[in-house]
């Protein structure tokens, strides 16, 4: 399945079939978005950072690194879905933003700060 909303969708049911919505309140989902997240990570942890990517392309790594990423995914997807939230619109307005602040002729090849000169975070 490749469509986001019907994915989305078919997440909804999921849940609503095991009457779980009530613990999908945002706090829950974040701290299990994070748990997710964490679990991604230690695949990686004690990796070259030189090697990640070529040992991540292949098995048994790559399966794991594809469930835990579909873990992080669903659990972004509930969590937009508790906050009524629109990733695609969210992403496509944040994509936009950042394309205004980073042009290409002035960004090309330089990591941005996660602070501005304004002091701001991202």
């Amino acid at each position: 399945m490749s469509d986001f909303h019907s994915l989305q969708d078919e997440i909804r049911d999921f849940i609503a079939e095991r009457d779980w919505s009530r613990f999908h309140d945002p706090k829950s989902v974040i701290l299990a978005l994070v748990g997710e997240v964490g679990e991604l990570s230690e695949l990686f942890q004690w990796l070259p950072a030189h090697e990640a990517a070529r040992r991540a392309r292949d098995e048994p790594l790559r399966g794991h690194v594809a469930e835990e990423l579909a873990d992080v995914f669903t659990y972004l997807l509930v969590l937009a879905d508790a906050l009524d939230v629109d990733l695609i619109e969210a992403a496509d307005q944040k994509l936009h933003k950042t394309r205004q602040r980073y042009p290409t002729d002035t960004s090309r090849g330089i990591a941005p700060s996660r602070v501005d000169s304004g002091g701001h975070r991202d």
